[in-house]
């Protein structure tokens, strides 16, 4: 709610500065008195319906504009997005345990329910099914989590929808590494698809990691995993979520 009050705060301030009126002034056309409308401003008032109404009509601009707000994320959901390697399984586990709350990987539920690897989603349906699957599996852990930490796919953020909803519904988290730390990461994990069918993997990931990099840079926080263990990732984790909180960055 004080995030709410705040956002309308500001779309008060900045309709008003546009009309080049003083708080007096505004507070007599609406009716209100100046003190209310300056709490309004700082955001300490919840205004009524019908006072919203006559501010709106004071401003000349209709109720649906002023009170159209952006929606305050949660900041109880954290999604951890990256490319693969990059530590989403392991850090998402370990700061589920630290926050107390359910961790679930986003591909391991499409899989479950799609009775089907991702390959095979992938090799039926082609990439416009597995995106309309993740679509769907995010709205689903959504609502069944009010609270927790969502692991998911290096791709979803070129599945530009669902990206969209993971961004005004979590706190994001991208884990940032180099291409050469994913790299050897996936080996040193066992994980051969980087080198199956193609003599030029490292080259593609490499290429890959920069097409994605505008699209990573969009999380909220951003914790650089290079050449860190575990245990201080996770600690860059709580530090991250911590200063989001506080609307101040991260390594203030």
């Amino acid at each position: 709610m004080k995030k709410l009050l705040l956002a309308l705060s500001r779309r008060v301030r900045s309709l008003r500065a546009e009309r080049n009126q003083s708080l007096q002034a505004l507070a007599e056309r609406a009716g209100m008195s100046r003190r209310f409308l300056v709490e309004i401003e700082a955001g300490r008032a919840n205004p009524s319906i019908e006072k919203l109404a006559r501010l709106a009509r004071a401003l000349r601009v209709p109720l649906s504009e002023l009170c159209d707000l952006p929606l305050p994320r949660s900041d109880s959901r954290v999604a951890l997005v990256g490319l693969r390697g990059a530590g989403k399984s392991t850090l998402g586990r370990l700061l589920a345990d630290q926050l107390e709350v359910p961790f679930e990987e986003l591909d391991a539920w499409i899989e479950q329910h799609a009775g089907a690897s991702r390959a095979q989603i992938f090799e039926f349906e082609g990439a416009e099914g597995f995106r309309s699957r993740e679509a769907e599996a995010l709205e689903a852990w959504l609502a069944r989590h009010g609270s927790g930490v969502l692991a998911v796919a290096g791709g979803l953020v070129e599945n530009a929808e669902a990206y969209e909803r993971l961004l005004e519904s979590c706190t994001v988290v991208w884990l940032r590494a180099d291409p050469q730390q994913h790299w050897d990461r996936v080996l040193a994990q066992g994980d051969l698809r980087p080198m199956q069918g193609t003599a030029d993997a490292r080259a593609r990931l490499e290429s890959l990691w920069k097409q994605r990099e505008p699209l990573y840079s969009r999380a909220h926080e951003v914790v650089d995993t290079n050449r860190a263990n575990a245990a201080t990732c996770v600690q860059q984790l709580l530090q991250a979520l911590r200063s989001e909180q506080r609307g101040v960055p991260a390594d203030s």
